[in-house]
């Protein structure tokens, strides 16, 4: 019902903004990756989700329409409510989590509070094809062709460090970083291994 809202930031909090449009404030959940978006100016434009429950209802604001979609994506799958994907939004970027869905990253889905293995799994069955079709996302694109991250490996293997964890720092690396050369995939593993 009510696609986006653009009036005067009269009131601004990591979860929550007031917009005062044409004289009528309008309370509105954010997330905080829309808190860190927002600028500090008089106008603001935010596009919005209107809840409507029997005792509430709730407006929830985005910075993007890719996160409001991502917000409508979450909550369809059963078992993840408004807050709980909020909370998802305000842990992990709206990239991050398309691409945690689309790769089956169920530990990335899990490390957002309140969100179990079992939760995480469903999301990820539920959502995946909606992602990647929605997104335009093929799944080969999500594995990138890593001669750099294999040499990065087997020089670590060679300094002696665990081939399971130096793997699992690399891709923690390749995630944020993924044009990564080999030296500063080496030099990231060294510093968290």
């Amino acid at each position: 019902m009510i696609t986006h809202l653009e009036g005067k930031l009269v009131e601004k909090n990591p979860t929550d903004v007031v917009i005062d449009c044409n004289g009528v404030g309008y309370f509105i959940n954010i997330s905080l990756h829309t808190f860190s978006q927002i600028p500090d100016r008089e106008n603001l434009r935010l596009y919005t989700h209107l809840q409507v429950r029997e005792d509430s209802h709730s407006l929830y604001g985005f910075s993007s329409k890719t996160e409001r979609e991502i917000f409508k994506l979450l909550i369809s799958v059963s078992g993840i409510g408004a807050n709980t994907a909020r909370t998802m939004l305000s842990s992990l970027t709206p990239d991050q989590v398309k691409e945690g869905i689309a790769s089956e990253d169920v530990a990335l889905i899990q490390s957002v509070k309140g969100i179990g293995a079992k939760t995480a799994q469903r999301v990820i069955i539920d959502l995946k094809d909606k992602v990647l079709k929605v997104y335009g996302m093929d799944e080969l694109s999500l594995i990138p062709n890593n001669t750099n991250k294999d040499e990065a490996l087997s020089a670590l293997d060679v300094l002696g460090f665990n081939k399971k964890q130096s793997e699992k720092v690399v891709d923690r690396i390749l995630k944020s970083q993924p044009e990564a050369e080999v030296e500063q995939l080496i030099k990231e593993a060294l510093k968290n291994l």
